[in-house]
């Protein structure tokens, strides 16, 4: 039952981003040429959204579906690492037309060449789990 709703929740997820035009190649074209707001006003509820979501988990112990507390630790203070990894996502995104969440929904809508950057997106996630105790966190 419960995978029954995860794929309903990622269904959803999918239909929201592609009929919202978040995972339009031409809409992450337009926004990194500071052409249109669409996707800087998409993205900026996002955080809102998290932000608030967030605090009230904080204030009120709000537990998880399954009866456990949800404990969010706090973020390293560093400048570099956000920084460095910003910049080699958003080329990642620029190149690919993409980022993750979008990437899955191009391939239901019958994009099918984002295989291709699916499968070098979780290369590079394998690669980093690799390298990780060797880079500086």
């Amino acid at each position: 039952m419960k995978k029954i709703i995860y794929l309903s929740i990622g269904i959803l997820f999918g239909i929201t981003m592609y009929k919202s035009e978040a995972a339009s190649w031409f809409r992450i074209y337009e926004m990194f040429n500071f052409q249109a707001f669409h996707m800087y006003g998409i993205i900026g509820v996002a955080v809102v959204l998290g932000l608030i979501t967030t605090q009230l988990i904080k204030k009120f112990n709000i537990k998880s579906f399954y009866g456990f507390p949800i404990k969010i630790d706090d973020k390293a203070k560093s400048f570099k690492r956000y920084l460095f990894g910003g910049l080699i996502f958003g080329l990642g995104w620029a190149l690919a037309g993409a980022c993750p969440g979008p990437m899955f929904t191009l391939v239901g809508a019958g994009f099918f060449s984002l295989l291709i950057v699916i499968a070098f997106a979780i290369f590079g996630t394998y690669v980093y789990g690799v390298f990780k105790e060797k880079l500086p966190h």
